[in-house]
């Protein structure tokens, strides 16, 4: 295992300290907690609060998403690991202004049992909560049962139209019901082509042969509906549009916006590759997309492979898809 790290223990922790002090103007520690990362004077200005929480090993997802048109605050667990209630809690505390605080995570037990705990106490000191759990990975259960997919890198779209919103200042219920549209126009697919190490591991935490590839993997190695031979780029495309054409019923003159996801350690040139293949599918289909995202919006340590996921807009999703943002990781003017 070859890592730029101290003590594998302490990969996390040294992680957080290296962005608190990168960023000391934009983001800080709720309670003086580096795992609760807020933005600079959460709960200050009069808005709901929005809030979410993963394991490490994602940047930027969760805690790279904390910012102004996006998160209020994130509760930071170790590598592929949930945070705790109590951290979540903490950070619910720090980014509610008042007017209540919505919960945004991924669909997996340990974030529901935890957040869901995080809400209780919330409730008991008065904070109002709502939950949206985001479920975009088509992969992981069939049609009829999206309510049990997991949620991977698409859960930024629902992030985002959510924290346009609130920056608005709309209520706590405007608020959980734009996320939870959004939720319900997102459809993701993945390819992994190698796994990744976890540094207090130390080994793969899986093994995929070197001409071979993983149809739906899990962002945290769990597996996907198949393995195959590596194939084209093209042909990598079309095996996830076709899933997601499956999955979900899109109209000629419909417009979407396209997230190409690296998973860590797959080069740019290779994601737009693939995007090219992508925004030929849809133009056969006469879909418009509005707004294309092509980078690492959601990784797996130094996992290679990519994800697509495909956001059905309305115009009340464009409106606040578009509105901008900026975080120290994700700028939009």
């Amino acid at each position: 295992m070859k890592k730029i790290i101290n003590a594998p223990e302490r990969f996390v922790d040294e992680t957080i300290e290296g962005i608190l002090l990168a960023h000391p103007d934009r983001l800080d520690c709720a309670e003086g907690n580096p795992r609760c990362i807020i933005r600079k004077n959460a709960g200050k200005k009069k808005k709901v609060g929005i809030a979410s929480g993963g394991g490490s090993g994602h940047l930027p997802l969760f805690l790279g998403y904390v910012g102004s048109g996006l998160l209020d605050g994130c509760s930071v667990g170790g590598v592929f690991q949930s945070p705790s209630a109590d951290n979540m809690f903490t950070v619910t505390k720090a980014v509610d202004s008042g007017m209540g605080v919505l919960y945004i995570f991924g669909n997996y037990s340990g974030d529901k049992m935890n957040f869901t705990m995080a809400a209780e106490m919330a409730d008991l000191e008065g904070i109002r909560v709502e939950r949206v759990t985001g479920c975009d990975d088509v992969a992981s259960s069939p049609k009829g049962e999206e309510e049990k997919r997991r949620g991977i890198a698409g859960i930024f779209f629902v992030y985002k139209v959510a924290g346009a919103l609130a920056e608005e200042g709309a209520s706590l219920e405007q608020v959980r019901d734009i996320a939870a549209k959004a939720n319900s126009r997102v459809r993701t697919m993945g390819v992994a082509l190698s796994p990744c190490t976890i540094p207090e591991v130390g080994k793969p935490n899986f093994v995929i042969g070197d001409g071979d590839m993983e149809i739906g993997m899990g962002i945290h190695g769990e597996p996907g509906v198949r393995r195959e031979a590596l194939k084209t780029a093209d042909a990598i495309a079309d095996r996830m549009m076709d899933q997601i054409f499956a999955d979900y019923q899109y109209s000629k003159g419909d417009e979407v916006a396209v997230l190409v996801n690296g998973l860590g350690a797959t080069p740019k040139e290779e994601l737009y590759i693939l995007y090219r293949r992508v925004a030929q599918r849809l133009t056969d289909r006469g879909i418009t997309v509005i707004k294309t995202y092509v980078g690492e919006f959601a990784t797996s340590m130094e996992m290679s492979g990519c994800s697509v996921s495909v956001f059905h807009l309305d115009a009340e999703l464009k409106k606040h898809l578009l509105a901008p943002a900026s975080t120290p990781f994700f700028e939009q003017a």
